[in-house]
C-alpha cells in the first residue's frame, strides 16, 4: 500500500499546490525520522517560502488546510510540525496493507510489458570459477530476480568465450597431450577441474619448450583461430568439444549458488552467422578507424578514451570486443533492455563498447552496466592443493561445513520441540551456509570492495543471512502450530481475510512491523530501477530488527489472547512470512522452514 499512499500524497500535493498557484516542480517528499509518526513527510515549505514572502512553518500550515484529507484513502490526516507536512495513515491503508500481505506473491508488481537481458558471470571456459569473481553471478542472479519480480520479462545470459586465443591454446592442449603428460591429479572429481590441467599444461609448454615445439604449436594454434574466423565447422566442432565439457562443469558450480541461465550465447554464434564480419565492416568506414600497429583500430581519443579500442588483427582476425559489439546491437534488436554484470576491471571496455555501438548508430539509452569490485578472503584462512587461489567450490564446501556445526551446536537451545533429523541437519546447513555467502557479499553496495568473513556471515545473532533466515523459520513455526499452511496465500484458511480486524493491531510493535510489510514493494520498486539489490538486503535487516521487536512484545498463541487479536496477529505472521520469504527469494538465499 505504500506505492499507492505515495501516489496518493504526490496528487494531493500537487493539487495543493496548485490551487496555491505555487510550482510543482519539487514537492519534496521524504521520508520522516522513526520518532515522527507520518509514513511520508514533504519540505517543499522550504523551497517555497521565499517566493511566498512567508516563513516555511507558514507555508506548510496554507498547504495543509489546502489538502481536503477526506477525500484521501490512505491518509487519515496532515500534521505540520514546523516547516514539515506529516502525512499520517488510515486504518484503510493498515487494512489492505494486512490483506495484501497474506499472498503468497507480496512483492511482485504488475507485469510493465518490457523485456530485460541481464548478462553476468560469462567467465571465460578455461576451469573452475575463482571465488573473486564470485561476485558477478550472486549479484547478476540477483539483479536478474529482483527485475522479474518488479515486473520486467527477463531473460538471463552467459556469454560464452569460445573464440579467442585462450579456448584456441586449450583446444590444441588438450588434443596434444595425454593424462600420463600431465602433473597432478585433478583436485576435484568433475569435468572442468580435470580438463584445466590440459590448459595449464599447454600453457607451461608453451614457455619452457624449444623454439621449434613452440612455433609448431603456435601455428596449429593459429590455424584454429583461422578456422573459427572462416566459419569452419571442424574448427568450430573442435573447439566445443573442450569448451562444451568445460562448461557443464561451471554450470554445476554455479547451479550450487543457485545461478542458473536461460540461455548460454556462444561468441562463435555472431562469426558464423556473418555478423562480425558485417560490423568489422561497418568499422572501417568511421571517421575513428585507423590501421597502426598491424591493426584495424578506433581513435576514441576526441569521445574521452585515450586508449584506442583493437577491432581487427593484421591476419584477418576479430578480438573479443569486436565479437561483444555484434553481440550487443543483437541485444538491441531482441530485447528492450540490455543489464551486463562486469568486474571493476572492465571500465575501460565498457566506456569503449558504448561509445563504439553510439557512432555505429545504436540507441545505448537501454544499456545499463553493474560494475563490481571482487570478493578476498583473509589470509590464511582458505588454502588449496596448488595454493594458487580459491575455488567458488571450496568457499561453498567452507560454508556447509562451517554451517552444519553452527546448526549442531544449538541444537539443545531450539525453541521449537521438533526434532531434526540428520537430513534435516544437512538441509538446513546447505540453506544456511550457502545464503550465507550470498547475503554477505550481495548485502555490500557491488563498487566496495569486501573482505569474506565467516563468523560475521553465519552470525545468527547479529545482521547476517541466518539472523534473517531465522525470522523466516519463526513465523513458519508459528503458524504450522496454529494450524495454517505456511507455504500457501491465507486465503481459504482457518482466517477469513474480510472479517479481520487491523486496527486491533494496536502497540508500536505491530504497527512498526506493518508499516515495514507495507513498504517492501516500494523497496522493490525503487532497487530495480536502481539495479540495486543491496537495498533489499538492508531491508531485510530493518524487518528483522521490526519482527523481532513484534514477537517479543506481542504473544500470537497465548491463551488470554482475545480471538480477534490472535486472528490479526496471525495475519501479520503470515504476511510477515510472505514478505521476509520473498525478500530472501530476491537475493536468491533460502527461507528455511525451521532452524
Amino acid at each position: 500500500m505504500f506505492l499507492a499512499l505515495s501516489r496518493e500524497v504526490e496528487d494531493a500535493l500537487e493539487g495543493a499546490l496548485s490551487a496555491l498557484d505555487f510550482p510543482t516542480d519539487d514537492l519534496g517528499i521524504e521520508q520522516p525520522p522513526d520518532d515522527v509518526e507520518s509514513v511520508l513527510a514533504s519540505s517543499v515549505a522550504f523551497r517555497l517560502a521565499g517566493e511566498a514572502d512567508q516563513t516555511p512553518p507558514q507555508v506548510a500550515a496554507r498547504i495543509a488546510d489546502a489538502i481536503d484529507v477526506d477525500e484521501l484513502t490512505y491518509v487519515d490526516a496532515v500534521e505540520t510540525q514546523g516547516p514539515y507536512l506529516n502525512f499520517l495513515p488510515s486504518g484503510a491503508y493498515f487494512k489492505e496493507t494486512l490483506e495484501a500481505a497474506t499472498d503468497a506473491d507480496y512483492g511482485a508488481l504488475p507485469d510493465r510489458g518490457e523485456s530485460v537481458v541481464v548478462e553476468h558471470t560469462s567467465a571465460n571456459p578455461t576451469g573452475p570459477v575463482h571465488v573473486g569473481r564470485a561476485r558477478n553471478p550472486i549479484i547478476g542472479d540477483a539483479v536478474s530476480t529482483l527485475l522479474a519480480y518488479a515486473g520486467y520479462d527477463v531473460s538471463r545470459h552467459y556469454y560464452v568465450n569460445d573464440a579467442g586465443r585462450q579456448m584456441a591454446v586449450f583446444t590444441w592442449a588438450y588434443e596434444t597431450f595425454e593424462e600420463s603428460d600431465l602433473e597432478s591429479e585433478p583436485d576435484r572429481d568433475r569435468i572442468e577441474y580435470d580438463l584445466v590441467r590440459y590448459y595449464r599444461k599447454g600453457n607451461d609448454f608453451l614457455e619452457t619448450a624449444d623454439q621449434e615445439a613452440v612455433d609448431a604449436a603456435e601455428a596449429e594454434i593459429e590455424s584454429i583461430m583461422q578456422g573459427l574466423e572462416a566459419g569452419d565447422e571442424e574448427a568450430y566442432e573442435r573447439v566445443s568439444a573442450v569448451v562444451d565439457q568445460v562448461l557443464s562443469g561451471m554450470k554445476t558450480c554455479l547451479e550450487r549458488l543457485p545461478a542458473e541461465f536461460d540461455e548460454f550465447v556462444k561468441e562463435t554464434r555472431f562469426m558464423r552467422d556473418g555478423s562480425t564480419d558485417d560490423l568489422v565492416a561497418r568499422l572501417k568506414e568511421l571517421d575513428e578507424a585507423v590501421y597502426d600497429e598491424d591493426a584495424w583500430q578506433l581513435d576514441l581519443d576526441e569521445h574521452g578514451i585515450e586508449k584506442n579500442l583493437v577491432f581487427l588483427r593484421s591476419d584477418g582476425t576479430s578480438l573479443y570486443a569486436t565479437r561483444d559489439l555484434a553481440h550487443h546491437e543483437w541485444k538491441f534488436d531482441t530485447y528492450d533492455r540490455a543489464v551486463t554484470v562486469l568486474g571493476e576491471d572492465h571500465k575501460l571496455q565498457a566506456r569503449q563498447l558504448r561509445t563504439t555501438l553510439e557512432l555505429l548508430g545504436n540507441d545505448t539509452d537501454g544499456l545499463q552496466q553493474v560494475l563490481y569490485s571482487y570478493v578476498n578472503l583473509p589470509e590464511g584462512k582458505m588454502s588449496t592443493r596448488r595454493g594458487t587461489g580459491v575455488d567458488l567450490d571450496d568457499l561453498l564446501d567452507e560454508a556447509i561445513a562451517r554451517a552444519r556445526k553452527e546448526v549442531e551446536d544449538r541444537l539443545d537451545d531450539r525453541i521449537r520441540d521438533d526434532d531434526l533429523t540428520d537430513d534435516d541437519i544437512e538441509r538446513i546447513a546447505h540453506q544456511v551456509g550457502i545464503g550465507a555467502v550470498r547475503y554477505d557479499i550481495v548485502s555490500k553496495q557491488p563498487t566496495k570492495a569486501i573482505t569474506f568473513e565467516w563468523d560475521r556471515a553465519l552470525d545468527f545473532e547479529a545482521q547476517s543471512a541466518p539472523y534473517v533466515q531465522y525470522v523466516h523459520a519463526r513465523c513458519c513455526g508459528i503458524l504450522a502450530e496454529a494450524g495454517i499452511d505456511p507455504e500457501a496465500d491465507l486465503e481459504g484458511q482457518a482466517i477469513a481475510l474480510e472479517d479481520l480486524e487491523a486496527d486491533r493491531l494496536e502497540t508500536d510493535a505491530e504497527a512498526d512491523l506493518l508499516e515495514t510489510i507495507a513498504r517492501f514493494p516500494a523497496v522493490v520498486e525503487e532497487a530495480a530501477d536502481d539495479l540495486e539489490p543491496h537495498r533489499v538486503a538492508t531491508y531485510t535487516r530493518t524487518f528483522a530488527e521490526r519482527f523481532n521487536a513484534f514477537y517479543r512484545e506481542c504473544p500470537v498463541l497465548a491463551e488470554d489472547v482475545d480471538p480477534a487479536v490472535r486472528d490479526a496477529r496471525l495475519a501479520l505472521v503470515a504476511g510477515s512470512k510472505h514478505t521476509v520469504a520473498n525478500a530472501l527469494s530476491i537475493l536468491g538465499v533460502a527461507a528455511p522452514r525451521s532452524m
